[in-house]
């Protein structure tokens, strides 16, 4: 249209800036810019990574002609959507293994150092210690890895260190106002001899008692005597005398309910042994 001698174009524009907007494959990059940067402007998604060529260029700064931008072994698709590491970054929580190790061969957390929560690497646990990166416990001896390393015992022996629990040794009850040891209770404590004589490094403590029946001094002695008898068991079968430690307590703590008309109760009239551990710390796994 002429207005006073001048061609005024209204809602037109030229068709060199028409081209210059086509964007064939819709990836949201211009033909003309895919052009330049040697991109295929009839694929969106040049490399097949799974991100459209304007995803890399405009919002990931990723290269969009190849599909592993920082070559850890992880596209950069799927680095975007399925495990939220950096494409630009190999390593992106920086413990020393790549993305693509950690997810395709370690199968470990990219994103966290310490993918178990025992304290150490993953890097440090699959380089260094060969233990598993995805277990607290590598050996399963109730101990985490950062705990045997730091006790200098193998993380991969589930035998180091040699550890007595409380449940490792059981009880053994007596008569009535008898000391002497019965063929059940040579059974158990042959068991705890086998069981103490493996934690070379532990002590026990041998604690006897009582039922309630008759006067405290009495039980008192009574109490020692079972004592007595059950370390005399333990050494004799091979355990040192001094590992162990041996007390009467007298009456039990806390009578029972049910007890035998003039008989006490049997479960009161026992012995236990209780280890004592030589470390600074328990296990500490689940």
């Amino acid at each position: 249209m002429l207005v006073g001698g001048t061609l005024v174009q209204y809602g037109c524009k030229s068709s060199e800036e028409v081209v210059q907007n086509v964007d064939t494959d819709g990836d949201g990059l211009t033909d003309a810019e895919e052009e330049k940067l040697g991109t295929d402007p009839n694929n969106a998604d040049t490399d097949g990574d799974g991100l459209t060529d304007g995803e890399e260029v405009n919002e990931y700064d990723t290269d969009p002609l190849n599909s592993d931008t920082d070559g850890d072994g992880l596209s950069d698709g799927d680095e975007v959507n399925s495990y939220n590491t950096d494409p630009n970054a190999e390593d992106s929580d920086g413990d020393g293994l790549t993305d693509g190790e950690e997810v395709n061969e370690y199968r470990t957390d990219p994103n966290a150092v310490d993918s178990d929560g025992d304290g150490i690497s993953d890097y440090d646990e699959v380089m260094e210690h060969n233990t598993d990166p995805n277990n607290v416990d590598t050996d399963g001896d109730g101990f985490t890895d950062a705990q045997e390393l730091e006790l200098g015992t193998d993380p991969n022996d589930p035998k180091d260190p040699p550890y007595l629990r409380e449940d490792d040794v059981d009880v053994v009850n007596f008569d009535f106002d008898r000391s002497n040891i019965d063929q059940a209770a040579a059974r158990i404590l042959r068991d705890n001899v086998e069981a103490i004589l493996s934690a070379a490094k532990f002590h026990v403590r041998i604690e006897g008692y009582t039922d309630h029946i008759g006067g405290d001094q009495y039980n008192l002695r009574l109490s020692q005597r079972r004592a007595e008898e059950v370390a005399r068991f333990y050494i004799k079968n091979g355990v040192a005398e001094s590992r162990l430690t041996v007390r009467g307590l007298g009456k039990a703590p806390v009578p029972c309910i049910d007890q035998d008309p003039g008989q006490g109760c049997r479960k009161n009239r026992r012995v236990e042994t209780i280890p004592l551990s030589p470390f600074d710390m328990k296990p500490a796994a689940n």
